[in-house]
Order: C-alpha cells, then sequence, then structure tokens
C-alpha cells in the first residue's frame, strides 16, 4: 500500500527525495543503513541491479536513512488513515489486529532473513494504526527474505524469478512487472528464452507442466517457511487476524490502495 500512496510520495519530497524508484529504494532500504547498490538489488532480488545503481547510493547524499524512515512512518500512517476512514482507523477492531499482529511479529526468528532483520531493528511506534502496519511490514518482508531463499534453491535468479512468477497470471502484468524492475524488453526475451531451454515456459510464453509445478513447489516452500510467527500465536489467533485483515484490506482496496491496470486479474 504505502509503495502506490500519494501520503508517501509528498513525504518523501518532503526530506529531498525525488518522485519515483528513489523514494522506493530508498525508504524500503533505509532499515539497512547507508549500503551500496549491490545489498539493495541482493535483498530486492528482482530488481534489475543497473536500475538500483541508478539511486543508490545517490539516496544517502540527500537524507538520511533515519529521515526516510521516519517519513515512511509518516505517509503510511496518513495513508491508512485515509483509506480506512476515521472510523475504522480509531476503531477497537484495529486495535485488536494492531495488538496480533504485533505478537505475531515477536515469532519470527532473523536468522538467514537480511531484509526482515533491519526493519525488525527499528523501534515499535505507539499508535495502533502504525503498530498494525510495521507489524504487517515484517511479516511481509520475513516471507520475502524466506521466499527468496527457496528461488535461490530451485535455481532462479531475480529476472526469471519475476518472469515465472508474471506468467502464474497472479502478480503484475507482464509490460507492468518489466517497467517497474527495469529490465529491457531484449534482456526479458532472453530470459524467457533461457526459461523454454529449461522446460518452464512453453511457446507462447506460458507456464508448461514443468513450469506450473515448480512454482507452486515454490508457493508451497514459501509458505512452509513462513509458518513460524502463526505457529507462535496459535491457529485460533492466526485465524482471527485473517478475519479481521480481511476486513481492513477490503476497505482499503475498496478505496483505491492499488492503481488500476497493474495486477493480473484485478481491475
Amino acid at each position: 500500500m504505502v509503495y502506490f500512496a500519494p501520503e508517501a510520495e509528498e513525504a518523501y519530497a518532503g526530506v529531498g527525495l525525488a518522485r519515483g524508484r528513489l523514494q522506493y529504494f530508498a525508504s524500503r532500504g533505509a532499515p539497512l543503513g547507508p549500503v551500496g547498490p549491490e545489498v539493495v538489488a541482493a535483498t530486492f532480488y528482482n530488481f534489475n541491479p543497473e536500475l538500483v545503481a541508478r539511486h543508490i547510493p545517490r539516496a544517502w547524499t540527500i537524507a538520511s536513512p533515519e529521515a526516510i524512515i521516519g517519513a515512511r512512518f509518516d505517509a503510511a500512517g496518513a495513508a491508512l488513515r485515509r483509506l480506512l476512514g476515521s472510523e475504522l482507523a480509531e476503531s477497537d477492531t484495529l486495535t485488536e489486529l494492531a495488538a496480533l499482529v504485533r505478537e505475531a511479529a515477536d515469532g519470527c526468528v532473523a536468522e538467514g532473513r537480511v531484509l526482515y532483520a533491519a526493519h525488525a531493528a527499528l523501534d515499535w511506534p505507539d499508535d495502533p494504526v502504525l503498530v498494525l502496519w510495521h507489524g504487517a511490514s515484517l511479516l511481509r518482508e520475513y516471507r520475502g527474505d524466506g521466499h527468496i531463499a527457496v528461488l535461490v534453491s530451485e535455481g532462479l535468479a531475480g529476472l526469471p524469478a519475476l518472469i515465472t512468477h508474471t506468467a502464474t497470471g497472479k502478480g503484475f502484468i507482464e509490460d507492468v512487472a518489466r517497467t517497474l524492475r527495469g529490465w529491457s524488453e531484449e534482456q526479458w526475451a532472453q530470459a524467457a528464452d533461457d526459461l523454454r531451454e529449461r522446460g518452464l515456459l512453453d511457446a507462447e510464453g506460458k507456464l508448461t507442466e514443468l513450469g506450473a509445478e515448480t512454482r507452486q513447489r515454490i508457493e508451497d516452500q514459501t509458505n512452509a517457511a513462513a509458518v513460524a510467527p502463526f505457529r507462535w500465536i496459535g491457529a485460533d489467533k492466526a485465524e482471527r487476524i485473517h478475519a479481521l485483515g480481511r476486513e481492513l484490506s477490503r476497505k482499503a482496496l475498496a478505496e483505491g490502495a492499488f492503481p488500476p491496470g497493474i495486477f493480473a486479474g484485478r481491475k
């Protein structure tokens, strides 16, 4: 949500960061500290490293990681309040969900989860809206780090992973994925050809039976690697997170949390 919110663009501009990818790489990578482009590209995984290098480490010469982190929290709080509305943002439902998500995040283990560990080192906010957002962000990065580990074990580098995920029809539309992640048409085509040679894509760029089995295995193993925080809180609390979170997420989606026309199967 925060990567598409106009509040974020305004907050980052307030600390000197121009709009676009500079804001994205700087805001998500700031908890890592003033690292070089190699670290950001490695932990974000499916972005073209050349694109990352156009913005990192230049971002750290414009604003400190600490200032960027502060702007990110401000933006997330303002965006969520707009999307949820004041009544829901101040409700017992949100307060309960925030507490549950924080408890679940306490069950995450940092070993091997570099981007999660960096975000987990940040102080927890007091505002329940920001507690909810930070906790959800931690769970997202925790799962993402595990997902990258699975992709590495499957021999899928960043661009092939992006192509095969796009081919499932459950992620970004192909042109959007290629453009947002900074890959040229030639780079995309070459990687797709390599995937055809591996038997993962067919001539039309769709997943073969082997490709579909591979993607399903990746998702299953990613889910298995992400289950620790939900085992930590137990099945009842995990189901409660699902129920409450679904209510809030539907409201946010209905209010335009994501721009139309970028995700397959979603208007």
